[in-house]
């Protein structure tokens, strides 16, 4: 038993000192569960509000993918400097070592493959799958106008409640047909109706026309999706320009690992993610960095 006596003259209530209750610092977040917050807070950065997403999921629809043929060789030394991975449980589970820290959100549709129609997917991994391999997130595609839409709205759905009821947040990755009109009209409704249903972040495509009215209207984060491949210009300047017109983070793949050096790339997006480095001085420490690899 402690010594009651002991006790008596030790204790400081700091009655003067009101206690702070804090907001969450991320947009549209504040009023989920400590879990939920939790992850979220793993995946962006409380500093900056952002985060640098290394996507690395395409074989699932497109098999060994430039860039992907060997992940343990082109994407593991990447690792480091990514502030998230988006991939596959085959991928998570086979090739990433269970000692990374890195947050990793985990790709739960699919079904079909690029020679088949692409928004006929379904729910293809079981919550229990994302809690036994301890994710901070899981992504779903959703086809706004696609010929399956339905389904891909109640996959993400499905996914919204069950994630709710674990603590685990909801990536929407927004798709896009190739007879679809890319612009700000389009990308308002898809984030939004994905928003609505519960998404807590949102993955989608930049524009160059009306991108800060997508980001406006959306009530949670959205993280620009890197697309094809660029020039790296191009790509740090699309990054730079998604930041400044209100994303919260990009999520990048072709981008980096069909980089000349990937590493290198990757620590340029950095630069203009979190420090809001313009495009030609992060394009100078590219080459920078990639000169010293070389040397």
């Amino acid at each position: 038993m402690p010594d009651v006596d002991e006790m008596k003259e030790g204790k400081k209530y700091y009655t003067d000192v009101p206690q702070k209750t804090e907001g969450f610092f991320l947009k549209g977040s504040n009023s989920l569960d400590w879990g939920m917050k939790n992850r979220l807070a793993r995946i962006f950065s409380s500093e900056t509000g952002r985060t640098v997403m290394l996507a690395v999921d395409h074989g699932y629809f497109q098999g060994p993918t430039t860039g992907l043929e060997r992940i343990d060789i082109n994407i593991l030394p990447l690792v480091p400097y990514a502030d998230t991975l988006m991939l596959t449980r085959g991928i998570l589970r086979s090739i990433v070592p269970p000692s990374t820290t890195k947050p990793i959100v985990l790709r739960v549709s699919g079904g079909t493959s690029i020679l088949s129609e692409l928004s006929n997917e379904e729910i293809a991994v079981d919550i229990e799958e994302s809690i036994r391999l301890n994710v901070c997130a899981m992504a779903v595609q959703v086809f706004i106008g696609g010929e399956y839409e339905k389904q891909s709205i109640i996959n993400m759905t499905k996914m919204v409640d069950i994630g709710n009821r674990y603590g685990i947040p909801t990536l929407a990755v927004t798709a896009v047909g190739t007879d679809m009109a890319r612009d700000a009209r389009y990308f308002r409704l898809a984030t939004r109706i994905c928003a609505e249903l519960g998404a807590h972040y949102i993955k989608s495509y930049y524009i160059e026309d009306g991108f800060e009215t997508v980001t406006a209207s959306c009530p949670v984060p959205i993280v620009m999706a890197g697309g094809k491949k660029l020039p790296e210009l191009d790509a740090l300047t699309m990054a730079y320009n998604a930041i400044q017109q209100g994303a919260s983070g990009v999520d990048m793949g072709r981008n980096i690992f069909q980089s000349e050096s990937p590493v290198s790339m990757l620590q340029a997006v950095r630069a203009v993610v979190h420090n809001n480095e313009t495009p030609q001085k992060a394009l100078d420490l590219y080459n920078t960095l990639k000169n010293q690899e070389s040397a």
